[in-house]
């Protein structure tokens, strides 16, 4: 709600309430004439609120200055108001001034002019920097929602740019290595590359893409990685997925893959092991990947990965309290991802 508006309400509830006291008073012009004034002054009080103090004083913690600048905007309407207010106090009976007549009691003393005028003014005053102040307080919680799903944004699109140069690295290792050892298998290597990389450019953009194109990006990098001997590597799937239509965030499983791939030694075959299981239900999709550990170590490229941390934080930020994620070390790496999702939301 803009200024203008939040203005136009406050002066539109304010002449309700007078409207109101008016028809309690009997709908005479004596009440007019009396509060008139008031309502003037108390219009040019909310506008100075809204447009000025309020901004420019107590919502830069300036309340020093707010307080006595309103309390004396305050005091000096309501005397003027009280001064130059068309009417008065009734006239006194003429009755009482008659020689012989009984005199009756003086009737209490009713609250002057001042008094109720500055006590308006002020309620006024008051209920305007409330309304002010909630409201500033609801944009302030916006803008900070805002903020904060600005800044996710920026960091997922960072956490993407370090999976997607990691991919190509390796990609482009492989089919270096495959056109040394077989040029044939070089160009359905690079058949896989194309298939993959157009998913990463275009499908990836996207916050959410179907499982199935998932398991098709996993199923060719495996394939591509294959390619790399002419005898099969110990790397066994299993996807069971009910539905491939589920949305899920894209290349969200292919880095704990490339971790097995770096970490189980499993060029060397013998005694290694991959296992790759995903399974999918319209309400949660379930990854488990487990590998063989080396005793010998392994002497690792200069170029890292992008690592599990990458991942852990893509989920808190995708999957707030909607996973589970369980790395176990002992004897074998295993890794079980839960995400819950909603369907095809």
């Amino acid at each position: 709600m803009t200024r203008s508006r939040r203005f136009y309400f406050q002066v539109l509830l304010w002449l309700g309430i007078w409207g109101a006291l008016w028809l309690v008073d009997g709908a005479n012009t004596r009440f007019v004439a009396s509060n008139g004034l008031a309502f003037v002054f108390q219009t040019i009080l909310l506008a100075g609120l809204i447009f000025y103090t309020a901004p420019a004083l107590l919502f830069k913690k300036k309340y020093i200055y707010f307080t006595l600048i309103s309390i004396a905007a305050i005091v000096l309407f309501a005397w003027i108001s009280y001064r130059y207010t068309v009417g008065g106090p009734p006239p006194r009976p003429l009755g009482a001034e008659i020689r012989g007549m009984p005199q009756l009691p003086p009737p209490n003393r009713a609250p002057s002019k001042f008094f109720i005028h500055s006590l308006i003014l002020a309620l006024s005053y008051i209920l305007g920097t409330f309304l002010e102040t909630f409201w500033f307080a609801q944009k302030k919680d916006k803008e900070t929602v805002k903020n904060k799903n600005e800044a996710l944004k920026t960091e997922l699109k960072l956490l993407k740019s370090q999976i997607n140069p990691h991919f190509l690295f390796n990609s482009l290792n492989n089919i270096y290595a495959l056109s040394v050892i077989n040029s044939d298998k070089t160009q359905q290597s690079i058949s896989y590359l194309s298939d993959m990389l157009r998913y990463v450019l275009y499908e990836c953009e996207q916050e959410r893409v179907p499982l199935s194109k998932e398991i098709t990006y996993i199923e060719n990098y495996i394939k591509l990685y294959a390619l790399k001997s002419s005898r099969p590597f110990p790397i066994s799937t299993d996807f069971d997925i009910q539905d491939g239509t589920i949305m899920v965030a894209p290349m969200l499983f292919i880095p704990f893959m490339e971790n097995a791939l770096k970490h189980s030694n499993i060029e060397k075959r013998q005694g290694t092991f991959i296992k790759i299981a995903i399974k999918a239900t319209n309400a949660e999709v379930q990854l488990r990947i487990e590998n063989s550990i080396p005793k010998e170590t392994i002497y690792k490229d200069k170029v890292g990965g992008i690592g599990l941390e990458n991942v852990k934080r893509r989920l808190q930020i995708l999957y707030p309290q909607k996973h589970t994620l369980h790395i176990h070390n002992n004897g074998t790496f295993i890794v079980k991802l839960v995400i819950r999702v909603n369907g095809k939301d």
